[in-house]
């Protein structure tokens, strides 16, 4: 997850010089074209087909994932940018609610022991809020309530992509269909919108766009498949800490006291969480077999 969110945080920089030319739904297009390009090598590589046994759940990751990232983008031209990105890394607030939630409501005994995971999650949000300081007006409500559904879709989206692994579905699949998912809305929307030319200098920037995308993309969705959900969720938040040392080395952007102190936080928040989760972990890693089903084991 930390190697994702450093993906997707210089992917941010190259976003930020393309958008000087190419709109949202242009961006989506390339970094789904781009993504879906790379992972069809993949699977190719590993000897893996396209074919899936859970189309319908690859439907609703997808879907989930490009309304989300839509949303986004809404909110992003609504919004101050810090409140927009603000508001999308909720997503870690959302997952952790999900969890906790829903294993409260089945009544299993394992909830109260997530509880100060769930507060180290939270921790992290505190420090996102202290380093972008998020402002929100009045006149601003709606695309505020658009971010807001940005995080919570992307939260089930992530989810998804939890329930995807163990499906037994292998990562380059996951990541292909997602990449496919954008290339389709972003193309669509983009010839309604018109594309723009190629013949740009700012159009360098698209592949190493698409490119740290999939990085990020591949990282994200196999550190939720094999991680423990809370946690990978909890060093999501690690992305802010790599964009603002971006804003500050390549934009001159100038970081007061309480942002520090902020990304402390955040990164005292995602020791914490993989400390707290670390002992619970281990007993995952025995092979779940049972002596009255696989007898023949026994010699």
């Amino acid at each position: 997850m930390l190697l994702g969110s450093l993906a997707f945080a210089t992917m941010g920089v190259c976003v930020k010089y393309a958008s000087e030319h190419f709109h949202a739904a242009e961006l989506v297009f390339y970094r789904g074209i781009i993504s879906a390009l790379i992972m069809a090598a993949a699977l190719r590589l590993r000897a893996l087909t396209w074919r899936t046994q859970v189309p319908a759940a690859h439907a609703w990751r997808s879907v989930t994932g490009v309304v989300a990232l839509t949303a986004w983008f809404v909110a992003i031209a609504g919004l101050p940018l810090a409140t927009a990105i603000t508001l999308n890394y909720m997503s870690s607030v959302w997952v952790g609610a999900f969890l906790v939630g829903s294993q409260w409501l089945l009544g299993r005994s394992r909830a109260p022991q997530q509880a100060p995971l769930m507060l180290a999650v939270l921790a992290g949000f505190v420090g996102v809020v202290m380093v972008l300081r998020p402002t929100l007006e009045q006149q601003q409500l709606l695309a505020g309530l658009i971010g807001l559904v940005s995080g919570l879709l992307s939260a089930l989206a992530y989810l998804q992509v939890t329930t995807l692994g163990r499906m037994g579905e292998p990562d380059e699949r996951t990541v292909l269909f997602f990449g496919l998912a954008c290339a389709l809305f972003g193309g669509l929307a983009s010839a309604a919108l018109d594309f723009s030319s190629l013949n740009t200098m700012a159009a360098l920037w698209l592949v190493p766009m698409g490119v740290l995308a999939t990085i990020g993309q591949w990282c994200m969705t196999r550190a939720y498949r094999q991680g423990a959900t809370l946690v990978v969720a909890n060093l999501q938040y690690s992305g802010i800490v790599f964009g603002a040392f971006y804003s500050l080395l390549l934009f001159g952007d100038q970081i007061p006291l309480i942002g520090w102190l902020g990304m402390v936080l955040i990164t005292a928040s995602g020791v914490l969480a993989t400390i707290l989760r670390e002992p619970k972990s281990a007993p995952n890693l025995r092979p779940l077999r049972s002596p009255r089903v696989h007898h023949t084991d026994h010699r």
